[in-house]
C-alpha cells in the first residue's frame, strides 16, 4: 500500500481537497483511482471574530490558515510515505456556505467578510421571501446583499463581484469566478431544470432593486454556476504561491468547482439521490433531504439548495451545533486537569458521551439550550446558551450530557417535524462531523430524535474536506484524459455507489423506541421553553 501510495502522489493520480469550515481548516488527499483511500490530511484551527456587531474572518487568517492546512498535509504526506506531493490531479475547494463576500472592480474587498452566521438581514430576507414566493433564509447571500442595498451602505456603488468563501478562494487560486450548484443554490435560488440561477426570479429582483444596484442585472455581480464534473479552471502560478509557501506546488493542476459544505456533506454521506438524506454537526448543524417531489407551501423552517449536481434539495439549517457541547466538555477537561488526572480530548468526550448513555431516555426534566448565535428556526435574533431545570428535574451527570447532546439537535428537529408534515420520505439518512466519533451515543440518540435510522461511515470524521476531494476525483474521472473511466462514470450517483462507497464500512442505528418517546417529551418541553431564551435576549 505505502509504495503503491507515493508512486501515486508522485505522479499526481491523486485528489486534494481543501475545506473552510467554521472552526477548522482541513486538507485531505486521496488516490484519485480509489477515492475511497486517503494517504494525507492535515488541518489548521481558526475562529470567527464578532466585530461591530458581525461575525466575521479576516482574509489574511483564511490564507495563513490555508497554507498552515495544507503544509501539515504535506507533512503527513512526507510521515506516511516518504514523498512530498508537488502536482496533484484535480483541487477541489469547499468552504461554509452562504454569507457576503463583495470586491470592486479591481478586486479589492469592500466591506468586512460577513458569515452565514449573521442576523440582521431580517428585512431582506422577508421582502426577497414575499417578492419570490420561495422562503429567502437570513444568511443568504441574496439577502445580505439586497440589506446592503436596502440600508443604502457607502460601499453598495462599488460592487462588481458577490461571492462565497469557496467562491473567493478558488477566484484567487484559479482566477475563475464560478461557484458549484450546491454553494451557488444558497446565493440565489436555483432552478433546477437548468440547473442555473432563477431567470424569472433574477428579473423579479431586478425589478424589485432597480435604481439601487450598482449594475443593470443581479446576474452581473453573481459567479458562474458550474454541476459537478464540470472544467472549473486550473491552478495559477500565484495560486499555487498562495497555496503552498514553500514554492514546490506546480501550477496547471485541473480544478472542480467550488462547492459549499452542505454539498460536501451531502458526498461524504452517499447522499445525492432522492430519498436519502444526511446531516452534518459542527459549529452548525443542518439536515438536507433531496427531494423527489416539490413541497406544498413555503416553510420558514426550510430552504431549497441543491445537490452538487442541481437536484433539488430541502435544508434545514441550524446556526448553532456542537460548540456549546464542546465549551462543556472544555469546562470537564479541566476539571480532570485540576483533579490531578488530565485527560485528552477525545478522552473526555468518549467519558461523557458514554455518561450520557446512562441517562433517562428524556434528559431528566433538564433543557439545554446551544444558542450561541441568533437561531432564526427558534425566532431567536441573538445567542442565550443556556441550561435550564426546575426543581424536581433529576441533575446528574449522565442527564446533563444527555440534555446536552439532544441540545445539538433540538432546534434541529423542530425543522424536521415540518418536513414529517409534508410527507418527504427518506429511505436512508447519514451523519458526518466530530461528535459522531464516538461510536454508537449522538448516533443513536439523533436516530430516537428524528425516529429514523441514522448512518455513520469511517469517513464521517474527515467529512468535507474529504467531500470535495471526491468531487475532484469526479471531475477528473469525467472530464480528464482517463478515456475509459470517464466511458465508464455517468453520473455522481453511480460514483459514489460504484467507486467511492462500495466497500464502505458503514454501521446504522435504528431509533429505540425509549429514545423516541424521551425525545419527544424533551422537544415539548424544548418548544415551551423558547419562550425562556426570548425572555433572555430581550433582558441581556
Amino acid at each position: 500500500m505505502t509504495d503503491a501510495a507515493a508512486q501515486a502522489i508522485r505522479d499526481g493520480r491523486t485528489a486534494l481537497g481543501i475545506e473552510l469550515g467554521s472552526t477548522r481548516i482541513k486538507a485531505c488527499l486521496v488516490d484519485a483511482d480509489d477515492p475511497a483511500t486517503v494517504l494525507a490530511v492535515g488541518s489548521h484551527a481558526w475562529e470567527n471574530r464578532y466585530e461591530d456587531g458581525l461575525w466575521t474572518y479576516s482574509l489574511d487568517d483564511v490564507w495563513s490558515g490555508l497554507q498552515a492546512a495544507y503544509a501539515d498535509l504535506v507533512a503527513d504526506a512526507q510521515a506516511r510515505h516518504d514523498v512530498a506531493p508537488e502536482t496533484f490531479g484535480s483541487i477541489g475547494v469547499s468552504a461554509m456556505m452562504h454569507g457576503y463576500l463583495a470586491f470592486d472592480e479591481a478586486g479589492e474587498l469592500l466591506a468586512a467578510f460577513r458569515t452565514w452566521r449573521n442576523t440582521n438581514t431580517g428585512p431582506a430576507a422577508a421582502e426577497l421571501t414575499d417578492a419570490f414566493g420561495v422562503n429567502i433564509p437570513l444568511r443568504w447571500s441574496i439577502a445580505h446583499l439586497h440589506q446592503v442595498v436596502r440600508d443604502g451602505e457607502a460601499h453598495v456603488p462599488d460592487i462588481r463581484f458577490v461571492t462565497t468563501l469557496a467562491g473567493y478562494v478558488h477566484w484567487k487560486l484559479t482566477g475563475e469566478k464560478v461557484l458549484g450548484v450546491g454553494d451557488a443554490s444558497g446565493m440565489f435560488p436555483i432552478d433546477s431544470a437548468t440547473r442555473d440561477y432563477d431567470s424569472a426570479l433574477l428579473t423579479r429582483y431586478d425589478t424589485l432593486a432597480a435604481g439601487r444596484l450598482p449594475v443593470a442585472n443581479v446576474a452581473e455581480l453573481l459567479p458562474e454556476v458550474r454541476v459537478a464534473g464540470a472544467p472549473a479552471g486550473a491552478l495559477t502560478p500565484e495560486g499555487a504561491g498562495l497555496l503552498d509557501a514553500s514554492g514546490a506546488l506546480r501550477a496547471g493542476i485541473p480544478f472542480c468547482a467550488p462547492e459549499g459544505d452542505a454539498g460536501t456533506g451531502m458526498v461524504a454521506t452517499n447522499a445525492v439521490a432522492p430519498r436519502t438524506g444526511n446531516v452534518s454537526a459542527g459549529t452548525s448543524i443542518f439536515a438536507m433531504v433531496v427531494l423527489e417531489r416539490p413541497l406544498t407551501q413555503v416553510h420558514h423552517e426550510l430552504d431549497l439548495v441543491t445537490t452538487p449536481i442541481g437536484d433539488t434539495v430541502a435544508m434545514v439549517h441550524c446556526n448553532n451545533g456542537a460548540s456549546e457541547l464542546a465549551a462543556w466538555a472544555g469546562m470537564f477537561a479541566r476539571f480532570a486537569e485540576a483533579a490531578g488526572t488530565p485527560l485528552s480530548g477525545d478522552a473526555v468526550y468518549e467519558t461523557l458521551f458514554r455518561e450520557a448513555l446512562d441517562g433517562e431516555a428524556d434528559g431528566g426534566g433538564l433543557l439545554a439550550y446551544n444558542h450561541l448565535a441568533g437561531e432564526p428556526i427558534a425566532g431567536l435574533t441573538e445567542g442565550r446558551p443556556l441550561f435550564v431545570r426546575t426543581p424536581d428535574s433529576r441533575l446528574t451527570l449522565a442527564n446533563a450530557m444527555r440534555a446536552q447532546l439532544y441540545g445539538v439537535f433540538g432546534t434541529l428537529a423542530l425543522g424536521m417535524r415540518v418536513l414529517d408534515d409534508e410527507g418527504v420520505a427518506l429511505d436512508r439518512m447519514f451523519a458526518h462531523g466530530g461528535m459522531f466519533r464516538t461510536a454508537g451515543v449522538a448516533q443513536r440518540f439523533l436516530a430516537g430524535a428524528l425516529g429514523a435510522p441514522v448512518s455513520v461511515g469511517d469517513t464521517a470524521s474527515e467529512g468535507g474536506a474529504w467531500g470535495i476531494a471526491v468531487l475532484a476525483a469526479y471531475a477528473r474521472a469525467v472530464g480528464g484524459t482517463d478515456a475509459a473511466a470517464a466511458a465508464s462514470v455517468t453520473t455522481l450517483a453511480s460514483f459514489l455507489d460504484d467507486l467511492v462507497f462500495a466497500d464502505a464500512a458503514i454501521a446504522t442505528a435504528e431509533p429505540d423506541p425509549a429514545d423516541v418517546l424521551g425525545f419527544a417529551a424533551y422537544l415539548d418541553r424544548y418548544r415551551a421553553g423558547l419562550a425562556v431564551e426570548a425572555a433572555a435576549v430581550s433582558a441581556l
